[in-house]
């Protein structure tokens, strides 16, 4: 009796222990399985969203028009647009690449066209910023008729001082379709980004935005 009493307790030590190990497996493999569900790869669409939230899009208005076309542009690549009145250097500083785009407001001027806010930041703050290399994509508005000489000049301004701090200007276009005679946004006989005008071609405005935004990607702007 006592030998089988020995064999039997042997027996349930085995199967307790041999239970003991499968429980313990279960829970190692219920881990992995969690483990691997909450990690993600990141799907194209997913890296290209982040790719557009690390950029700026800034622009500064008088009658409203510029800051139409700044939604049109915000609509196409899902950024916020924001004032340059009201950004902060280091929103300037910290983005990967910068849109930016103004009205002409004072025509003929050699600086400070635009009657917005661009006026002073340009000449008083981006001198003291650091932005060798960044990538610039610019828009502007204006009218080709009431001002056809003098079409997007503020554009031009943009450029201009953007170059002068090392930085690399994306999507230029081409100036087919506009009725303008001259315009300090030219460069090399291309626009030296997107040209809107509000006034004359209104309804041409957010697919002129839309086909932007859509060359800005293949450049690789973003």
């Amino acid at each position: 009796l006592e030998a089988t009493r020995k064999i039997s307790q042997r027996a349930i030590n085995t199967t307790t222990t041999t239970t003991a190990i499968n429980i313990m497996k279960i829970v190692i493999l219920s881990a992995l399985v969690a483990g691997s569900s909450a990690w993600v790869v990141p799907s194209a669409s997913m890296r290209s969203a982040t790719a557009l939230n690390a950029h700026g899009l800034f622009y500064s208005t008088s009658t409203g028009n510029t800051e139409t076309c700044a939604g049109y542009i915000a609509e196409a690549t899902g950024l916020e647009a924001l004032d340059i009145g009201d950004a902060s250097d280091g929103d300037i500083t910290g983005a990967d690449g910068l849109i930016v785009g103004a009205p002409t407001w004072h025509t003929g001027s050699d600086e400070q066209r635009s009657g917005t806010s661009w006026d002073d930041w340009l000449y008083d703050t981006l001198p003291n910023l650091e932005l060798e290399g960044k990538k610039v994509a610019i828009f502007g508005c204006g009218d080709q008729q009431s001002y056809s000489d003098y079409y997007c000049d503020a554009a031009g301004e943009l450029y201009d001082k953007f170059v002068e701090k090392g930085c690399k200007v994306y999507g230029l276009t081409s100036t087919d379709g506009y009725e303008h005679q001259e315009s300090k946004a030219q460069k090399d006989g291309k626009f030296v980004g997107c040209m809107f005008d509000e006034d004359n071609q209104y309804d041409m405005s957010e697919d002129r935005a839309k086909a932007w935004v859509a060359q800005l990607k293949t450049e690789g702007f973003f």
